[in-house]
């Protein structure tokens, strides 16, 4: 007799829950990388899980973490499997989605607590205004998660009479607005062969004169829910981080470990008792301590001041981009430091995790929040000028 498992109520049901599967889904990061997306038995761990339904407000009955409880979820998760771990952080997007739109369509587009989003946010589609709603043509890259999927969205730039149209609400000259379909909806191409993420199967995505309701539209300026999930923008990027800072707690326990048996051939010396082992492990060990500790804290300040309705300050307004910026990047620093110091072992795909996670963390860098280009945009609102970026 099968027993029905019932769903997870509140974040500390959701987080011991994705504890419990992440030795699962550790065992399975060999077909999930292999496979270049998750496997249905993974999906359905992290559904029964409660992943997909982090977000969902306490209004439908979801758990609504919040986004540092959101960001421990997709830590625990990293630290099991990468690529299930970046999946899970853009599924859960399913709840914030939901905000931004009338409560009616949101019921409609998301008539269960458990479903999955996926999609490129940014304006790379056409939205050609036409009575009650839009004909939109594009194609889109990153669809991380789209080969499951419940929900997969694309960024536009509105147009009216062949022109662009300006935003209501900001005054810009073009108006960018996330569009709500379903994956059946689209073209799913597999175009994705990459360095790493490899299981995240990010494919491209594309569609042509697809007419979509006003009401399956929304804009970032236009939150329909209150709160601080919806109280800024950035609410969908606040948990990136979990996955570098669980990617690299990984590999410094993958090596902690496996200096409780190993021992230096030149010197004989057991790693467990070798100077140079045990300060490389602690220098990782230490890195992370800071990076982490500094995602969390700038992500409790912004919260507390959402909370409140406190205007915050330019150096509040960028420390959360700056802290994730700095997660990416010292999670690859620490991933590249153990490989080197594993050596010649940490080559072999099929023996040595250590080979999986520099490719991912790679790959992620390259991920618009971990580039460069985030110390000129915050360094310029830091020296009093305009922000450029909506989510900051």
């Amino acid at each position: 007799m099968t027993v029905a498992i019932s769903p997870p109520q509140t974040a500390q049901d959701i987080l011991q829950r994705a504890r419990d599967i992440a030795p699962l889904l550790r065992e399975n990061a060999a077909e999930i990388e292999n496979n270049r997306h998750l496997p249905p038995h993974v999906v359905s761990l992290l559904r029964e899980a409660g992943v997909f339904r982090a977000a969902m407000p306490k209004a439908w009955g979801g758990p609504e973490l919040t986004s540092l409880q959101q960001t421990e979820l997709v830590e625990t998760l990293a630290a099991g499997d990468v690529s299930a771990a970046w999946c899970s952080m853009i599924a859960m997007d399913s709840g914030i989605y939901s905000g931004y739109l009338h409560e009616d369509a949101a019921r409609e587009i998301y008539p269960d607590l458990d479903m999955a989003n996926s999609g490129w946010i940014y304006p790379q589609g056409r939205a050609e205004r036409v009575p009650g709603g839009y004909r939109v043509t594009g194609q889109w890259r990153f669809g991380s998660g789209s080969t499951h999927c419940d929900v997969l969205v694309g960024g536009c730039t509105v147009y009216k009479d062949g022109e662009p149209e300006a935003d209501p609400v900001t005054g810009e000259a073009r108006q960018w607005r996330v569009m709500v379909a379903r994956p059946e909806q689209y073209e799913i191409t597999d175009t994705w062969f990459t360095t790493g993420l490899a299981g995240s199967g990010s494919r491209d995505y594309q569609v042509t004169d697809l007419f979509v309701p006003e009401e399956h539209s929304f804009s970032f300026h236009s939150p329909r829910r209150g709160g601080p999930l919806h109280a800024a923008p950035d609410a969908i990027l606040r948990k990136m981080s979990g996955v570098p800072l669980g990617m690299a707690r990984a590999a410094i326990d993958h090596v902690r470990d496996m200096a409780e048996h190993r021992v230096d051939r030149e010197t004989g010396t057991a790693w467990a008792s070798d100077v140079r082992i045990q300060t490389a492990v602690a220098k990782a060990d230490m890195e992370l301590t800071a990076a982490r500790n500094n995602v969390y804290a700038t992500l409790s300040t912004q919260w507390q001041a959402l909370e409140s309705g406190i205007e915050p300050t330019p150096t509040e307004r960028v420390s959360t981009a700056l802290a994730r910026y700095h997660a990416f990047r010292t999670g690859r620093q620490i991933v590249q430091s153990l490989y080197d110091l594993v050596g010649g072992a940490s080559v072999y795909t099929k023996k040595s995790p250590l080979d999986r996670w520099l490719r991912d963390a790679n790959t992620m860098c390259q991920h618009a929040v971990a580039q460069d280009s985030i110390l000129q945009l915050t360094g310029n609102v830091l020296l009093g000028g305009k922000s450029q970026s909506p989510f900051f």
